[in-house]
């Protein structure tokens, strides 16, 4: 089992920038792929961004057309954390963000494909 717990929501204006955790326990942080979703009211749960377990030292990273260039996400595995840091935020960007563990596929961007979800954490941009 992996728990996972986001923090790091809230209120922002649009233009302006959050980042959100995801601090995870169990079995071995590193071994997973993470990934980034949101859900917006009356929306499927859609996928955000997403970084590999480590392949030597590379991790690859994907994101949604959406968010490119506006947001990046990064693992520290000594910290068992994988943030989303989201810039220039829009209204558009308001959801609940959830984390996501993936053991099967080095870059998943479905949400099939993850094992363990957070609780997920509010983020409202005002505009």
């Amino acid at each position: 089992q992996v728990q996972l717990v986001e923090s790091g929501g809230g209120l922002v204006q649009a233009g302006g920038s959050l980042r959100l955790s995801c601090a995870a326990s169990g079995r071995t942080f590193s071994n997973y792929a993470m990934g980034w979703f949101r859900q917006a009211p009356g929306k499927e749960r859609e996928f955000v961004a997403t970084i590999s377990w480590g392949v030597g030292s590379v991790y690859y990273a994907d994101y949604a057309d959406s968010v490119k260039g506006r947001f990046t996400i990064s693992r520290d595995n000594a910290k068992n954390t994988v943030y989303l840091l989201m810039n220039n935020l829009e209204a558009e960007d308001t959801a609940v963000y959830y984390c996501a563990a993936a053991s099967k596929r080095l870059v998943p961007t479905s949400l099939h494909e993850y094992d363990y979800w957070g609780q997920g954490t509010q983020v409202t941009v005002s505009s």
